[in-house]
């Protein structure tokens, strides 16, 4: 595989920040950029020609890659074609082959696709595609991420304005406030969607039409389910309001997708049983806390020493959903292998103090307000992770905590040799938890407050999951 040279990377993953792409996508863009700086060289194209794209396209066709790859590598080459016709002059880019004129290849005597320019800014592009239905229809799903309105598909950022600063005024609007990084990471998402659905047209040409076009376009089109479609809502909605300050109006004519009710997945004592005998520590100390605690996989993965009180038998969540503080209680019977497993901790941490390592990740100010807390053993992750993690910015090694997707892996894995027969992940313990309390005639009440529900309502859905015991025979409450 052709190497993307280091001058080009550079510019290119440069131009990737400027352009405030995610770095999940960076990655991606670059091995676009890869594959068809190797597919220029095998036969004989100019990487610096636009018309070699639609040949590198057909090429992934007969590949059998997804519309949705095929559309997001148009975007990486696109964004390079920017970077060479900006920043670097088409003669300097030395690849190990001339600079021959791209000719057809015989993909299976097939008419190759043309791209043509629609204006003089480097930015714009569309696809141009013969008239043949088949050929059509697959530019059409394969680039839907792109479409406007109108079914017309639209490779590049149309308009070309730049969301630099509203992508950063998001970012303080969210912090001010203090809710997650997964918030954040939710809303600038969709604002991503929401950009390159209006062909980056300027934020303050946007209007309620926009977001009602879009809204529209995701039930619609793409067939997204109702809490898809909500989460859309709400993060355009904040955006709107508190980055672009203005409000969305009224939206008639939506096409909203349906919300089905849910029932969750409950597992029986045996069940769980089952797959604890498939994990192996400490993943299996991390499923008997979310089952006998009733918590949330990222609560379990943040809990610390000083969270757990053995004396008192209780357990302290805290900054948990909504940034919420809860206690509750301890299981008993697994209270000899947490205490063992503290102990793994200390000598854990006492070789982390010989390595001389900065210590722990804190939250927020908590490093500026107590310096030394980082290197204290009770702000020690309770499940840290395996490996240290160098902070690039400061080039010091700290300690995380067991990654989220680790404890999932581990869960699937257990739960596929369990052969359970039904669709369990780390939640469902949680699920087990509220209902084996409700099976145990514990009031809903109780139970709300041991899983942090803000409103009954969220905690009254476990009550399908239980088989009714209910008295059918109306009787006065004399004769009981």
């Amino acid at each position: 595989m052709l190497a993307i040279p280091s001058a080009l990377q550079t510019q290119f993953e440069e131009y990737l920040r400027n352009k405030v792409t995610p770095n999940r996508l960076q990655w991606e863009y670059k091995k676009w950029l890869r594959y068809y700086l190797d597919f220029c060289q095998k036969y004989k194209f100019s990487p610096t020609h636009k018309e070699s794209l639609p040949h590198f396209i057909r090429k992934l066709q007969e590949k059998k890659q997804s519309k949705d790859r095929q559309g997001q590598a148009v975007l990486a080459i696109t964004l390079y074609y920017e970077v060479v016709t900006k920043n670097v002059p088409l003669k300097k880019i030395s690849l190990s082959h001339p600079d021959i004129p791209p000719r057809s290849l015989p993909f299976n005597d097939k008419k190759p696709l043309s791209v043509r320019e629609v204006s003089k800014s480097p930015i714009q592009y569309k696809m141009v595609v013969p008239p043949l239905s088949r050929d059509v229809a697959t530019i059409k799903q394969g680039f839907s991420r792109a479409f406007s309105p109108s079914g017309k598909a639209s490779v590049g950022l149309g308009n070309g304005a730049s969301w630099k600063d509203e992508y950063s005024r998001l970012a303080d609007e969210i912090q001010v406030r203090h809710y997650s990084p997964k918030t954040l990471q939710t809303y600038r998402g969709w604002m991503q969607k929401f950009q390159v659905f209006t062909h980056s047209k300027g934020p303050e040409l946007l209007s309620s039409n926009d977001v009602k076009e879009f809204l529209t376009f995701l039930a619609v089109k793409r067939k997204v389910s109702a809490t898809t479609q909500n989460q859309a809502f709400n993060s355009l909605l904040f955006f709107y309001r508190h980055v672009l300050n203005k409000e969305f109006g009224k939206i008639d004519g939506v096409v909203r997708a349906k919300r089905k009710p849910y029932i969750p997945v409950v597992l029986s004592r045996k069940e769980i049983e089952t797959v604890l005998k498939h994990l192996e520590p400490p993943f299996d100390l991390v499923v008997k806390l979310l089952y006998g605690c009733g918590l949330r996989l990222f609560e379990c993965l943040r809990l610390r020493v000083h969270c757990l009180n053995f004396d008192a038998g209780i357990l302290t969540v805290h900054d948990g959903k909504g940034q919420k503080d809860r206690t509750v209680p301890l299981p008993e019977r697994i209270i000899p292998e947490l205490e063992r497993h503290l102990e793994s901790l200390k000598d854990l941490h006492q070789q982390d103090l010989d390595r001389k390592y900065t210590g722990v990740f804190l939250l927020n100010a908590l490093e500026q307000k107590y310096k030394n807390a980082a290197k204290e053993f009770i702000w020690q992750w309770f499940f840290p992770a395996k490996l240290l993690t160098l902070e690039r910015k400061t080039g010091e090694y700290r300690r995380y905590h067991l990654h989220e997707t680790h404890v999932q892996r581990a869960i699937k894995n257990a739960v596929n040799k369990a052969q359970l027969t039904k669709r369990a992940s780390a939640h469902t313990f949680r699920h087990s938890f509220a209902s084996h309390l409700l099976q145990a005639n514990y009031d809903i009440r109780t139970i709300q407050e041991l899983l942090g529900h803000s409103d009954v309502r969220t905690t009254m859905i476990y009550t399908h999951t239980v088989k009714s015991v209910t008295i059918k025979d109306a009787k006065s409450p004399l004769d009981f």
